[in-house]
């Protein structure tokens, strides 16, 4: 499902709390970061806050900056994200100020909240969009992405929706300002709550970027750890990624496609990697990754390859092709770009041999353009029109 990137935004204490339990909302971040967290919000297309936190802190969540505004109409955008918030019950005040400023808005509901929302919300132009019997993550983000055109979602809370989207395995990047105060107070809301998380307890998060701003720290954070099953999650997107760009590393052919493979742990934990022609003039980009690994390494048995292109079921130069490589490792989990056309052999299906014994599939094509970048020599010989396959050597 082709989605937005959603990014989620929070400033903490030291101690990991979002807000203090007094009255008045505790200020964590300062001037600077605040024009910091304008200047992301100008770059979104959407931002979205959860109806307890509009509730507790009636928010009005615009782009303060006037250059930045007119900067986004120079571009042919509006001058403020469509502002958008969730809430299962509906229970929705028409008096805050979320639905009095900026620009569009939207709420997301449950099929018994829809009714409710609408109510009280009549008469101020307020898109509700109901999305099932419960709130549906995945239907939300398709919604904004293929009704609304949102390419990039901010998320500025609060602690149940960041849980929740992270939790999923839906959240793209994290930036966190960390402020240097400590809260202690054992009810204080925070950043994230209990329960399973993509990869577990182990799971290592990759950091892009520290800086501070001000006297906050700014942190930057995207997750690693693979999705489950056929469910997608936003650490796929970046293994495939990855994979796409091992591809533009291969030595050129004519006769063999440019592929590229990483296998990664469950907890995220980047195991092996490699490229077409790697070792040898006929090395496929799996087989290449999966030499580089101990055949009873048991973190394969959970483990997630990431190809490019689809895995060869058939091949001339080897007795195994990728696919029952990647079986005979204990892999059961394989993401990649694209099916296989008959470009080198002729009905090539390695999806269909790992799910005949077991393996899920994930096909994410929204990156077939960026797979097939280093083989636009092939494809245009070829008069193909399809994706290629790796086959040929």
């Amino acid at each position: 499902m082709p989605r937005p990137y959603v990014l989620l935004s929070a400033a903490v204490s030291l101690d990991g709390c979002l807000d203090d339990t007094g009255p008045e909302r505790l200020v964590l971040s300062g001037p600077a970061d605040f024009d910091r967290v304008d200047e992301v919000r100008a770059a979104s297309d959407a931002i979205l806050v959860g109806a307890g936190t509009l509730r507790a802190d009636n928010p009005r969540l615009l782009v303060n900056s006037a250059e930045r505004r007119a900067a986004r109409a120079a571009t042919g955008r509006p001058e403020y994200p469509l502002k958008v918030t969730v809430s299962g019950s509906g229970d929705l005040d028409p008096a805050l100020n979320f639905w009095s400023t900026g620009g569009e808005k939207v709420v997301y509901t449950t099929d018994l909240g829809v009714a409710k929302a609408t109510a009280a919300l009549r008469g101020l132009g307020v898109d509700v969009v109901p999305v099932g019997p419960a709130l549906d993550w995945q239907a939300v983000l398709e919604d904004l992405h293929d009704v609304r055109g949102v390419r990039q979602l901010m998320v500025e809370g609060g602690g149940l929706v960041h849980t929740q989207l992270l939790q999923q395995g839906l959240a793209d990047e994290l930036q966190l300002a960390l402020a240097p105060l400590v809260v202690g107070e054992p009810d204080a809301p925070r950043l994230f709550g209990p329960g399973g998380y993509p990869g577990g307890v182990r799971n290592r998060m990759r950091l892009v970027e520290t800086r501070p701003v001000g006297d906050v720290v700014l942190m930057r954070y995207v997750p690693t750890a693979p999705g489950a099953g056929e469910l997608a999650s936003a650490a796929d997107r970046h293994w495939l990624e990855t994979a796409c760009d091992l591809a533009a590393q291969c030595p050129p052919s004519r006769t063999a496609f440019s592929v590229g493979a990483v296998v990664v742990a469950a907890d995220g934990t980047e195991l092996a990697r490699g490229y077409s022609r790697e070792s040898d003039a006929v090395s496929h980009a799996e087989e290449a990754a999966l030499a580089k690994l101990d055949p009873a390494d048991p973190r394969l048995a959970t483990a997630t390859v990431y190809s490019s292109l689809e895995p060869c079921a058939r091949r001339a130069s080897r007795p195994a092709p990728c696919a029952r490589l990647i079986l005979d490792a204990g892999v059961r989990r394989v993401v990649t770009a694209w099916r296989e056309p008959d470009t080198f052999v002729a009905s090539a299906d390695g999806s269909g041999l790992l799910a005949a014994e077991g393996a899920d599939v994930v096909v994410l094509p929204e990156y077939e353009e960026r797979a097939a970048g280093p083989n636009r020599h092939l494809l245009r010989a070829a008069g193909e029109q399809g994706g290629p396959g790796e086959q040929g050597e």
